[in-house]
């Protein structure tokens, strides 16, 4: 059984990595962000609020993240492990999954975090924006939702880098490559 995160900057392959890992290990991911996309084009009350924060790049209140993931992990197709992607992106939310995970006697197995240079994670966001349309992805969007990563993200990386259960990837690479390296990277974290 494998509980986990996946960590990294916006457009550094999480999501991706994410399918991957999940497919691999039989484990269900979990994107907070899919989850919002779903709600905005739903027209749902979450989805138009989430709208508003992900429109101007920034993160979406603690509070409506926080009951969204406590209600997901709360199904049943967690039970043999879940991959969270996009959660816990503060130091609050890293309290708040410990106590979601505490009630049911668990704890993460692996934090893993994509790495990659920002320059060329704008080069990426502005491509897919190409190819998908989205509208949070905008030059001056992308670069405030990095400073936010960098910013608030990191403090998680670094409480989890002083748990021991922080395992770094370059996310710079094919998707192929990249994804040889992530399973390298959890098998060696789940051996030691």
């Amino acid at each position: 059984m494998t509980r986990m995160l996946i960590i990294g900057p916006p457009g550094s392959g999480k999501g991706t990595q994410a399918d991957r890992i999940s497919e691999r290990l039989g484990v269900v991911a979990i994107s907070t962000g899919d989850i919002f996309r779903a709600n905005v084009k739903g027209e749902t009350p979450l989805g138009v609020e989430a709208k508003k924060y992900m429109d101007a790049g920034d993160f979406v209140p603690d509070s409506v993240t926080n009951k969204m993931v406590r209600d997901r992990l709360g199904e049943d197709d967690v039970e043999n492990g879940f991959l969270l992607d996009g959660y816990p992106r503060t130091t609050a939310q890293v309290d708040y999954l410990d106590e979601i995970l505490a009630i049911g006697e668990q704890k993460l197995d692996v934090v893993l975090q994509l790495t990659a240079d920002d320059e060329e994670l704008v080069h990426r966001l502005l491509g897919r924006a190409k190819e998908t349309g989205r509208s949070d992805d905008n030059e001056a969007v992308i670069r405030h939702r990095l400073d936010l990563y960098h910013e608030q993200t990191e403090a998680v990386v670094a409480k989890y880098a002083e748990r021991g259960i922080l395992t770094q990837v370059d996310g710079i690479g094919g998707i192929d490559e990249v994804t040889d390296r992530v399973m390298q990277a959890i098998k060696a974290a789940q051996a030691a």
